[in-house]
């Protein structure tokens, strides 16, 4: 019943004249929501981090309504920016499971074991550049360091992935 209550809620809210901010923040969901996630899971290592971090950028933004002029970009940042929070405050990553790629296509599956042995930096900068097409001082400024730093994160990412997937191939 609850949910029926919130539901009549929400449609109210969305026939509101001058809720354009919460109409581009839905669009905003519909069209990155599912890519923002897999990135952080790939970013990250953990559903829980990744369900945690978009879910917390989402709200954040809907709390600041028509005051973000991006709000896609400022989406992306603010998850990332989460997630590294959140594994930083756990101490340690968590070792990648097999789990969250259960049912994935075998080159997924070894893409994902492949990811797993990068540091945290490397992951989330090489997931920002080659999975959500990100410029390196986009991704500086979202993990709040350097463009140079961000440009040997990828190198070395890339490269180690390289490595790692031609291994497995022999």
């Amino acid at each position: 019943m609850q949910d029926e209550a919130v539901g009549v809620d929400v449609e109210r809210d969305r026939s509101e004249p001058g809720d354009d901010a919460g109409r581009r923040l839905e669009q905003v969901y519909r069209e990155h929501g599912v890519r923002l996630w897999r990135a952080v899971l790939l970013g990250s290592g953990s559903r829980e981090v990744a369900d945690d971090a978009v879910a917390e950028a989402f709200a954040q933004a809907l709390r600041r309504g028509g005051a973000l002029r991006d709000p896609a970009a400022w989406v992306w940042r603010v998850a990332f920016r989460v997630a590294a929070g959140e594994l930083k405050e756990r101490g340690r990553v968590e070792a990648f499971k097999d789990e969250p790629a259960l049912g994935l296509p075998d080159p997924f599956l070894d893409l994902w074991r492949a990811i797993a042995l990068l540091p945290m930096k490397q992951r989330a900068s090489v997931v920002l550049a080659d999975y959500a097409g990100w410029s390196h001082r986009e991704i500086a400024k979202a993990l709040g360091s350097s463009v140079s730093a961000v440009g040997v994160h990828v190198h070395r990412a890339r490269k180690r992935l390289r490595d790692e997937l031609e291994d497995d191939d022999d």
